[in-house]
């Protein structure tokens, strides 16, 4: 039996995949996060947290994942910066407030470039949501 909450990357030809799951939006959002935190291999400073809030829109759940996921690359690759914890709260029109936590890249073994839309689909299942999601490596 699987966890609730998790990530699993998966073999692909040329770029790498995520598999996430959780029971609701805003836990799926959060293992995404991890799940390509760990495929890049993101290594954290110790000690003085740097904090961030996010104010994202989109029209669906894929587009709000995206879009999420993009922030978090464009602070890892702008600032240096990556998060270990996370409070995401997500309202019925895809509006998502997030307060994230973490600190200063000390390594990261794989350079993930963007994350596409390739297969992108949220599905629901008896368990919560799942998706599969391609970073382009």
């Amino acid at each position: 039996m699987k966890a609730d909450f998790g990530f699993r990357e998966h073999a692909h030809t040329a770029d790498c995949e995520l598999e996430v799951w959780a029971p609701h939006l805003p836990g799926l959002l959060e293992q995404a996060a991890r799940g390509m935190y760990a495929i890049a291999g993101v290594q954290l400073a110790a000690g003085l947290s740097q904090q961030r809030l996010l104010d994202l829109q989109a029209a669906d759940a894929e587009g709000l994942l995206v879009r999420f996921l993009t922030e978090l690359l464009w602070l890892q690759q702008e600032e240096n910066l990556g998060f270990d914890q996370f409070s995401i709260q997500v309202d019925g029109s895809y509006h998502l407030h997030a307060s994230l936590a973490g600190g200063e890249m000390l390594k990261f073994g794989k350079e993930i470039k963007a994350v596409t839309y390739h297969n992108l689909a949220v599905r629901v299942t008896p368990r919560g949501l799942r998706v599969n999601i391609v970073f382009d490596v």
